[in-house]
């Protein structure tokens, strides 16, 4: 579980991260592109050709991650088998009276629970 845990916190900070390198790339629109002189330490060439290769390689790392996140999910849960059939011999259970019961003190009593019928998904004969 703890690994689980380790996995979900990088996998955010990569999502996080992820999403501002692709917020300062600039766009048709300008976008929240890095503003400046293009003359400065690093030119709009090479921010480019840096947040390219960012948001590649983080991409790629969400990506692993998202699968290392479901392997680890089916080896802590197990391999249970999925049970496709509704138990139908429990008995049902009588709705709660939101008034206490101090109102339906005088109401008749329930009625009995009909047969069961022998149709697998237990629709009435017609």
């Amino acid at each position: 579980m703890s690994l689980f845990l380790f996995l979900t916190v990088v996998q955010t900070i990569v999502a996080a991260a992820l999403v501002g390198i692709i917020l300062m790339q600039r766009s048709e629109g300008g976008g929240l592109g890095i503003g400046g002189s293009p003359g400065g330490l690093m030119g709009a060439r090479g921010a480019a050709d840096f947040l390219t290769r960012s948001t590649r390689w983080l991409a790629i790392v969400f990506v692993v991650l998202s699968i290392a996140l479901a392997a680890v999910a089916v080896e802590t849960t197990g391999g249970d088998e999925i049970s496709s059939t509704l138990d139908r011999d429990a008995a049902p259970v009588a709705p709660a009276d939101p008034l206490g019961g101090a109102a339906n003190a005088d109401a008749a009593p329930a009625a009995p629970a009909p047969a069961e019928s022998t149709d697998p998904l237990g629709n009435a004969a017609e």
